[in-house]
């Protein structure tokens, strides 16, 4: 029992079986990307015989594993476990339609195995993974951030409510819009409300059209529609892009790096497959 157990633990490891499984792998995503252009018995076929191959592969490896906590210790193993298990749930148990959309929706993640197909990716995914408590807490700094620039610019940019204005200011207002609309045409004030402030400031840190929100705000400034100087809607909205693009992303990218060096340095040590902390 014990020989037949390291005959499959050698196969399970060797780059060979490896590669194979990593070329079925690529197959079957290749296959559900067709399967969005046509159906055919020839691919259901096809796609039933991989399932078979990816369950004599996990079979293979809860053999291989020292016990059964150590199969179920692997996150890659309860993953791929998990779409081996749906894959074998019928259609036609669904009571209805959203649930039957479910049940394809979790079997294109079976495209998500395409991840263990290099060591370097399983790697960054680990990291990544390894890198939510940090990321966490550089989340919950930017939200601070984000929060507290909201308000001061709800403050300083909202423009007036039209249905408010009458005369002099109305007129202003109308010529406002007529030759800095909001873009899209459809959106709101950028600045009327906090969680639409928060959004812009978003935009912003994403660079999306931050400079055209910049002009628009400084000729409602020009224009006497808002009271805010232009040279303060300048630095407010540059201030806020080195804080949030080069301030908040670095350490976000920080955290990273430097899990990926502790990552790369424990399966240097312990080994790729290795739990150890």
């Amino acid at each position: 029992m014990a020989d037949w157990k390291e005959k499959i633990r050698k196969i399970c490891t060797n780059k060979w079986f490896e590669l194979v499984i990593t070329i079925i792998i690529i197959v079957n995503s290749a296959l559900i990307g067709v399967e969005t252009y046509m159906k055919s018995p020839v691919i259901s076929h096809v796609q039933d015989i991989i399932l078979g191959i990816f369950t004599i592969e996990i079979i293979m490896r809860f053999i291989a594993a020292k016990d059964v906590r150590t199969f179920f210790r692997s996150g890659w193993n309860i993953f791929d476990l998990c779409l081996v298990i749906i894959s074998y749930v019928p259609e036609t148990m669904m009571p209805n339609s959203s649930a039957m959309m479910a049940l394809r929706v979790l079997r294109v993640l079976r495209v998500l195995r395409l991840l263990r197909a290099s060591k370097e990716i399983k790697l960054i995914v680990t990291v990544l993974l390894k890198s939510i408590t940090s990321m966490f807490c550089n989340m919950l700094l930017y939200l601070i951030f984000i929060y507290l620039f909201a308000i001061v610019g709800v403050g300083l940019f909202r423009m007036p409510d039209p249905q408010t204005l009458s005369g002099e200011e109305a007129v202003r207002y109308e010529e406002f819009v007529r030759v800095a609309p909001n873009n899209p045409h459809n959106s709101s004030d950028p600045y009327g409300s906090l969680d639409e402030a928060m959004f812009t400031l978003f935009r912003v840190m994403t660079g999306e059209d931050w400079t055209d929100l910049r002009y628009n705000l400084v000729t409602a400034s020009e224009m006497g529609v808002i009271k805010t100087p232009t040279v303060v809607v300048t630095l407010f909205h540059v201030f806020w892009f080195i804080i949030a693009a080069f301030l908040l992303l670095n350490l976000v990218t920080g955290a990273i790096l430097n899990n990926y060096q502790k990552e790369r340095s424990r399966q240097d040590v312990h080994g790729p497959d290795s739990d150890e902390d």
